[in-house]
């Protein structure tokens, strides 16, 4: 059973254990003021679209001390979310933490002021992971800091997405994402990679990112330095970047 909290404010949800809830476990959407605290979320592995917790249009949420295992998102994050605080999860199996996806529609609010932070992957599709639409749209994802995060065996650890399109379905001719990002940084990523390349910035040919900044990355693959894979994307680096920056 999904528990979905709508335009509310000052909510406190402490100690609540989420198990083979039917889409999402748990919805925020439209509140202020939300904390979550010592949640668990557990789906069996053939359940699809069970996202641990979904916020949208809402500001002020935070999420500490969880662990959320699931078929989808440990968290998603959705358009109109502000001032969100991540802190301390232990996320996997699962797709990871994601941002988006953003864009599908033409008229749809951004995201700002994200941190996530303190969080282990365990056996996750994705880590960190930013994900628009490729279609025209006016959205925008700024703000963003992943920081103090361990990879465990982790398909892909750090990804930016702005081709997504499900099926090939609802992006007539592959369109380009509208959506504008900037402002994210990358700090103190650490373990292991399941795949080679472990860090992929796939970034919109409309609105190329120049704001990425890496910051202590270190990622292996079968005990040899991961690869990364750039387009469309310019940044920083500095500290120790392994894989070595493609920006």
């Amino acid at each position: 059973m999904t528990r979905s909290f709508t335009n509310s404010n000052n909510i406190l949800i402490s100690g609540l254990t989420s198990i083979n809830s039917q889409l999402f476990h748990i919805v925020i959407n439209g509140c202020y003021i939300v904390k979550l605290q010592g949640v668990k979320v557990s789906a069996s592995a053939n359940s699809p679209n069970t996202d641990g917790i979904h916020v949208q249009l809402s500001s002020g949420v935070t999420i500490l001390n969880s662990k959320i295992s699931t078929e989808d998102d440990c968290v998603s994050i959705g358009a109109g979310t502000t001032n969100l605080w991540i802190e301390n999860v232990a996320c996997g199996p699962g797709h990871g933490i994601s941002i988006g996806s953003l864009g599908k529609e033409l008229q749809k609010p951004g995201v700002q002021n994200v941190t996530v932070k303190t969080i282990t992957f365990t056996s996750t599709e994705n880590g960190v992971r930013i994900k628009t639409w490729g279609r025209p749209n006016n959205g925008f994802d700024r703000g963003v800091l992943f920081q103090h995060a361990i990879m465990v065996n982790v398909q892909n650890p750090i990804v930016i997405d702005q081709n997504y399109c499900p099926n090939n379905k609802g992006c007539p001719g592959q369109q380009i994402s509208g959506v504008k990002i900037s402002d994210i940084t990358y700090s103190d990523i650490h373990g292991t990679s399941a795949t080679e390349v472990a860090v992929k910035f796939l970034c919109s040919k409309a609105h190329p990112y120049s704001g990425i900044r890496l910051e202590d990355i270190k990622l292996i693959y079968k005990n040899q330095p991961a690869k990364a894979s750039c387009a469309n994307a310019r940044g920083t680096a500095s500290g120790i970047v392994q894989p070595m920056s493609c920006l």
